[in-house]
């Protein structure tokens, strides 16, 4: 699937909500699979008998307007929302989602596990997945203010490299991905959907934002693309039908494997010229100036902070 087929099928987009545009897009990528864009981050939407499984939540000022589209989706709850990071963005409609949606608890006609099980899932609310240091970085030490409110925190959470789920007959995984964006990032694999959602270690609108302070590397984000193109497949040999893995950016259009082949040669060759940079002993105002995404610019606008990103992480300590 190349960018030009993906355009061809109307694929391309604008994620983000214009200023006083309230409105948010729904596409359908497969029959039972499709992105929300408009509420801050992507979101994707898996349906089935079993209830909706949702990536990210966007905005919570975007959350109803979420919600009232998921509804027009499918009559089922949602049962599972999964975070790929700790951006606000992304998980700031946490909490609205899962008070909208049911608890797997709750699937049949009688709620299981009583008092307890009501306590643990906020009154059956959907459950909250993600990575533990999502969890770590919007909540805070007792006596310490949160960057987020409680109900936007993960319920459950994951410390092994994958954690893997099934949900309306089909395999999920939910793959760790450390020290790209951030020190909490996942891409999740729904396997008979074909499609990969990234998270913001992959941003189609723009250079990768890389959180230094909260973990980022550029190493650890184009080791994270590699991940996704070895996960992800071309329509090969049938080179001209139109098909192939959808990946789903934090933001903006729908990629396909070679985009985001693309995506990823981009940084390698970026952050090549500045660590060659560095070693002939270039100061970051000299690198700055001397533009080396100069090439991309057009495409994905200011490098001005990537650039600061990379040069940190190579000569970080």
């Amino acid at each position: 699937m190349t960018a030009a087929s993906i355009a061809a099928a109307g694929l391309f987009f604008t994620a983000r909500a214009q200023p006083g545009n309230d409105e948010i897009e729904v596409l359908r990528l497969r029959p039972t699979f499709c992105m929300i864009a408009g509420a801050g981050g992507n979101i994707a939407v898996q349906t089935g008998p079993d209830g909706a499984v949702v990536v990210d939540a966007g905005t919570l000022a975007a959350s109803d307007r979420v919600i009232a589209a998921i509804k027009k989706l499918t009559d089922q709850p949602i049962r599972v929302i999964i975070n790929t990071g700790p951006d606000a963005d992304h998980l700031g409609g946490n909490g609205r989602l899962a008070k909208a949606g049911r608890s797997i608890f709750a699937m049949g006609t009688q709620p299981v596990g009583g008092e307890f099980a009501r306590e643990m899932t906020n009154g059956y609310a959907a459950s909250i997945l993600a990575a533990e240091n999502v969890l770590l970085r919007v909540s805070a030490p007792t006596g310490k203010s949160s960057p987020l409110p409680s109900d936007t925190w993960p319920t459950e959470t994951f410390s092994e490299s994958r954690r893997s789920i099934y949900f309306n007959q089909e395999g999920i995984q939910i793959v760790r991905v450390p020290a790209a964006h951030s020190d909490a990032d996942s891409i999740v694999f729904f396997r008979a959907s074909d499609v990969i959602a990234t998270g913001d270690i992959l941003d189609a609108t723009r250079f990768p934002v890389i959180d230094i302070e909260k973990g980022g590397s550029i190493q650890g984000e184009i080791a994270a693309l590699n991940q996704v193109v070895e996960m992800a497949v071309r329509p090969v040999p049938l080179v001209f039908v139109e098909g192939g893995t959808y990946v789903l950016p934090g933001h903006g259009r729908v990629f396909g494997q070679p985009d985001v082949v693309e995506y990823r040669d981009m940084l390698v060759i970026i952050r090549d010229i500045i660590q060659d940079q560095i070693q002939r002993g270039m100061t970051l105002e000299r690198i700055k100036a001397a533009a080396p995404a100069k090439g991309y610019a057009s495409q994905y606008g200011s490098a001005d902070a990537f650039v600061t990103a990379v040069y940190q992480g190579l000569t970080k300590k």
